[in-house]
């Protein structure tokens, strides 16, 4: 399980406190990014993220702006749902010269958006529509072209506070299909869902507004 840590949301004074829960918690992994960071505030959440937790600290960026060495590695992301270049490879290659060396583990991602039944930030910055839940040929066969691009993650996401998560019979169709690591999040807001997530099939789950909208969901979440 990931906890992803927006930087435009996360308050500092409060870290210790939050990443107190998150040690004895099931989480395996930290992601830090969101569609924006206005306020330029990425590495500053991921130095003072790193002083607490010896979890590893994945980057999972909105744009270029928002990678830093100071992460243990990063989402290399390509958003395949969408047919916009500059999400598509223009940002990969403004990213380059960075992360050429940069000590950063490099994670290459096939992103996809799936429709979770609410317009998200993802899909107001890249200016992509979501795949629809009901159409799995499509979503199958992007997973696949990932895959086959040569992606070493497949990342299904139904955006930042989706009413609705990705559905169990879509990660149960990827995983049976897929040779390559299966991440799902969006909409996850509840044990229940989050164990539905893993028993059909996803490698890691991704929480975030859950905990944003309360840090007790950790009591559910122990070890």
């Amino acid at each position: 399980m990931a906890v992803l840590i927006d930087p435009e949301k996360i308050d500092l004074d409060n870290i210790v406190p939050f990443f107190d829960k998150v040690q004895l918690s099931i989480a395996t992994h930290i992601f830090v990014g969101g569609s924006t960071d206005i306020n330029s505030q990425t590495e500053n959440v991921v130095i003072a993220i790193k002083k607490v937790t010896k979890l590893p600290v994945i980057l999972f960026p909105g744009d270029v702006k928002q990678i830093t060495q100071k992460a243990d590695g990063i989402l290399f992301l390509s958003l395949l749902s969408g047919r916009n270049s500059e999400y598509l490879i223009e940002q990969q290659i403004k990213a380059a010269p960075f992360l050429k060396d940069a000590t950063l583990e490099i994670l290459p991602t096939g992103y996809i958006l799936i429709d979770g039944q609410t317009v998200t930030a993802t899909q107001k910055v890249s200016n992509t529509k979501p795949i629809a839940q009901k159409n799995t040929e499509l979503i199958l066969n992007t997973a696949l072209a990932g895959q086959f691009l040569g992606k070493k993650l497949i990342y299904l996401e139904a955006g930042s506070g989706a009413k609705i998560p990705v559905k169990t019979n879509i990660i149960t169709l990827l995983k049976d299909n897929l040779s390559i690591p299966l991440i799902v999040g969006g909409g996850i807001r509840t044990k229940k869902q989050l164990e539905n997530a893993f028993n059909a099939g996803a490698d890691l789950v991704v929480i975030g507004t859950a905990f944003e909208n309360d840090a007790t969901f950790f009591d559910d979440l122990k070890k």
